[in-house]
Parts: structure tokens; sequence; C-alpha cells
């Protein structure tokens, strides 16, 4: 049976996460355990709360190599809301910069939008040939709890990577697809039978 790991590093709707990965018909482990991660078929790096405190939540267990080393192996990662953002080069909350896992290109910055949080469902717009939104119909919705979001989605795009993008007053990157490496910012445990349609996909190409 495929293996995931659901990676505890102190962050995260760990136990929500297992059981919408689960529901998929996949073997799940919740764990810190670095050689366990690094050996499953499928990684997912969770994440709520600050960029920093996740970031340093990773670097507590040494965590961001065997991140790095898994999807330079081509093997599937999945980072979810802040599991996302920690993707990218840096974070800045509170004017305060903290330097991410540098998978993805690019600074996660505070929403430029009247209401902040963006909070609740909202649709995406997905680009041709995406695989974790395969068979979802335009109408989907997710939902989203964040203040912060990847907003340089040409930079993502000139990397190679597939971009979903969501509008809060302005578009952000909602999801990304480079190599191995997939992302949400949304919640998919949290987005009934869409997000269990987007989490299949993602185990289908494990």
């Amino acid at each position: 049976m495929t293996s995931v790991v659901v990676l505890d590093y102190g962050s995260g709707n760990l136990r929500s996460a297992e059981r919408a990965v689960a529901r998929t018909g996949v073997d799940v482990t919740v764990t810190s355990d670095l050689t366990v991660a690094a050996e499953a078929d499928g990684l997912v790096v969770p994440g709520v709360g600050a960029y920093a405190a996740c970031m340093a939540g990773i670097d507590e267990i040494d965590a961001g190599p065997m991140i790095a080393a898994r999807v330079a192996a081509g093997r599937p990662v999945i980072g979810i809301c802040v599991g996302m953002q920690i993707l990218f080069e840096a974070g800045v909350e509170h004017g305060v910069e903290t330097k991410g896992l540098g998978l993805l290109p690019g600074v996660v910055n505070k929403l430029t939008a009247e209401r902040i949080p963006h909070m609740g469902w909202n649709t995406v717009d997905v680009p041709v040939g995406s695989r974790l939104f395969d068979g979802l119909s335009d109408d989907s919705r997710f939902y989203f709890v964040h203040s912060y979001a990847a907003n340089d989605v040409d930079l993502l795009r000139a990397a190679g990577g597939k971009v979903t993008t969501a509008s809060h007053d302005k578009p952000f990157a909602a999801a990304v697809e480079l190599g191995p490496l997939s992302a949400a910012q949304f919640h998919p445990e949290k987005s009934g039978d869409a997000g269990y349609a987007l989490l299949r996909n993602w185990v289908a190409g494990i």
C-alpha cells in the first residue's frame, strides 16, 4: 500500500490532515521521525499560524534538508497553508523577513485587500494540464484561512510551475505544481468533496 507521512514539526492540523489523506485509501503516519518521512512514498507538510513559528519548528527537527532531498530526488511532497508558504524563499510578517526552504521562488507577503484575513470559500482559476485539479469543475470551491500569500504569480510561472490562482481583491497563488512539489494555500482537509478530489489526485500521482 502507498505510504504517506504527515510531518509533525509542532504546527498544523495534523489529525484532520491525517484523516483526509487516509480517506484516499493510503497508509498514513503522523510523525516527526525524519527517516520515516524520507522513506514514505508521499510527504505532507502542514502548517498553521505564523511563518516564523513554522520555520522554527522545521528547523528544530532539522526537516529542511530532508524535504529538499525528497524534491531533488523527484519524490512527492505537498505543502498545505503555511506548509505551502515555507516552501518559498522567505516570508515577511510584521516587517520581519524569515528565511524559508527556498524550494519555490519568491517571497510570501501580506495580502493587499480591504478585508484580512481572507477566510471562507473561494473559487480558483486552474491552468491547463493541472494534475491536482484534474476532473474538478470550474466552480469548485475551496476553504481559505490566511492573511499572507505568494503574490508573484509570474515568477512561479517563469520557473515552470503550474500556478492555480484565487482572488481576494487581487490574485495570489492558491496552488502550485512544480515537478514532485505540490502546494495549496487553502485547506483541502476542510474543503469537502473538492478537497478530497484534490488529495486523491495528488495520491494518484505518487
